[in-house]
């Protein structure tokens, strides 16, 4: 019977724009009161500078005593009430720009946090697949890099953009209540500024992307060297990494000059677009003075306007890079977040004790990969001892992460069972309250000892600790000159393998539960400190009221004298 595998997800490679705008709208809902915030400040701003633009006109012409284009708003009576009117203006001006930064500095450190919260909260609940598709490297310039663009653009320049549309409208109106044909004149470089635009965003989105894909890349080869510079050393191969980093590196750098290259060149024919536009708002200007139409004043707002029109357009060529890029990392954080979540409710509890039933269980990684698990059928009941063995490769981890529901079967099914009639549950991440894990390799974090220890148990006292310790024949902890404080690097540094694997043994005792996996958590011990470790795990066992399921995996012959049952894998297992 051919077995249907499990399929791994393709990624999309690009997102239409409504999926972006509809994934950029879910993140706005979350950051809106600093966005909504910006947003106003920077439209407050825009009329602030609109008046300053008046009070010198009115300034001007009453130095120059000429009462001419009074306009809607009343004049300063004085010279001297036209520059107190300036002062005002300018210092709530400065105002304005060092509260409104402040608050951005507060609210955008939280709108920065909560995003990123988001995305970690969303990889760590997650489905486990096995394979994992991205290095680990990738993801996290992803949660750290494209997270902090998106938060930018969402907060900062997308309400910088609106109040520049703000400021491009008031001008126009402005500048057309005084002189309809200039402000026609200035602003007919729009249409062409809006097709540019176009063919810009569409270039610049497929560079954009091809940088940060290199930039994941030169992140993932730093952070994998510096994970394993000890095999690098022993195996003599630094140069090598050296030269890898140094090639992509010099791909990085290509493709940010290529970006360069592109986006200057775009911002040298605008620029000459908008000097064209400036000399013509200039010349005309000083024909209308020439022939007495216009005031000092007004031919100085006439340019100040000008101005203001330009601004808009030139900050949005500085905007749009922003927001391509915001784009790209949008559509990174989008693939992340194609990860199923996993199943979520009420914890699934077996206060009595718990076995596992592996029933006619079929698993493969993915359509490429072989089976690992063939139809096979295995019972560890409540309170057993089981001990599983097999060559490598044969489905040994692969049958713990089933009995975890890290995975799921491609057929049949593994139920997690109590000793009273009836009671039973399909495994899922809701009965996984009831397991205690201990995996192969160095399982710590970097921190204190107490703080690794309070994983497996968050009020965890520090007499109950020294128990687990104990058990686990991690007594040496007492022995060192800060206890429970002794700090460790990462991955356990300042520890051996050894004591590693103990002091995993002893947070994983502070969790307890119904079921006890330990998948060659006592390899690097030796045999005398393994034997004693396995005893005193079954003899504090067996003083609880409620005897916990034990399976080991193991190569270690020692183990069977334990175990009440003994699992042969073999690869191509049959069942």
């Amino acid at each position: 019977m051919k077995v249907e595998k499990l399929k791994v997800e393709k990624v999309k490679s690009e997102y239409s724009t409504r999926e972006l705008l509809g994934w950029f709208w879910r993140i706005f809902r979350q950051v809106k009161l600093q966005s909504f915030i910006n947003a106003a400040s920077g439209i407050i701003r825009v009329g602030l500078d609109f008046a300053f633009i008046w009070a010198t006109k009115q300034a001007i012409d009453l130095a120059t005593d000429n009462a001419g284009s009074a306009g809607l708003l009343p004049k300063p009576s004085t010279l001297f009430a036209a520059g107190a009117l300036l002062i005002g203006i300018m210092a709530l001006q400065m105002a304005l720009g060092y509260v409104g930064r402040w608050i951005a500095a507060l609210l955008g450190v939280e709108s920065q946090n909560r995003m990123q919260r988001y995305i970690f909260e969303h990889l760590l609940r997650s489905e486990w697949r096995g394979k994992e598709q991205r290095h680990s490297g990738d993801v996290l310039n992803r949660l750290v890099s494209d997270s902090q663009t998106v938060v930018s653009v969402v907060t900062d320049t997308l309400p910088q953009a609106l109040a520049v549309i703000v400021r491009l409208v008031c001008a126009f109106f402005f500048l057309f209540s005084v002189d309809s044909m200039l402000a026609v004149s200035v602003t007919v470089v729009l249409p062409v500024f809006i097709l540019l635009s176009r063919l810009y965003i569409r270039q610049m989105r497929a560079i954009t992307r091809d940088v940060r894909q290199t930039d994941s890349r030169v992140q993932s080869t730093l952070q994998e060297s510096v994970q394993h510079h000890l095999v690098l050393k022993t195996l003599e191969r630094v140069p090598l990494m050296v030269s890898t980093l140094s090639q992509l590196q010099s791909t990085l750098r290509r493709q940010v000059r290529h970006r360069t290259l592109f986006s200057s060149t775009s911002n040298l024919v605008l620029n000459i677009g908008f000097g064209g536009a400036y000399l013509f708002t200039f010349l005309w200007s000083v024909n209308r003075l020439s022939e007495g139409t216009i005031t000092f004043g007004m031919m100085t707002a006439f340019i100040q306007l000008c101005g203001q029109i330009q601004g808009p357009f030139r900050d949005l060529t500085r905007f749009i890079p922003s927001i391509i890029s915001s784009f790209t990392a949008a559509e990174r954080l989008m693939e992340l977040e194609e990860a199923p979540l996993e199943e979520d409710g009420e914890p699934v509890r077996f206060e009595h004790g718990a076995g596992i039933r592996v029933s006619d269980v079929t698993f493969a990684y993915d359509d490429h990969s072989r089976t690992i698990l063939d139809h096979v059928n295995y019972d560890f009941p409540p309170g057993s001892t089981t001990a599983i063995m097999g060559e490598t490769g044969a489905g040994k981890t692969t049958l713990i992460r089933l009995i975890l529901a890290l995975l799921k079967p491609v057929s049949g099914e593994v139920v997690m069972y109590g000793p009273g009639e009836g009671e039973a549950s399909p495994v899922s991440p809701r009965t996984r309250c009831n397991l205690v894990y201990v995996p192969q390799g160095n399982s710590l974090f970097s921190g204190s000892l107490r703080w690794n220890l309070r994983l497996g148990k968050p009020d965890a006292t520090d007499e109950q600790m020294h128990e687990a310790l104990s058990l686990a024949c991690a007594d040496f902890v007492q022995l060192l000159p800060e206890g429970l404080d002794t700090r460790i690097g990462e991955g356990g540094a300042g520890l051996s393998e050894g004591q590693a694997q103990r002091i995993a043994i002893a947070r994983a005792l502070l969790r307890q539960g119904s079921l006890l996996l330990l998948d060659e958590a006592t390899s690097a011990l030796d045999q005398l400190t393994e034997r004693q470790l396995i005893e005193n795990i079954i003899k504090y066992n067996s003083r609880l009221a409620v005897k916990p399921t034990l399976i080991f995996i193991t190569h270690r012959p020692a183990v069977i004298d334990y175990c009440s049952q003994v699992i042969t894998l073999k690869k191509d297992n049959n069942g």
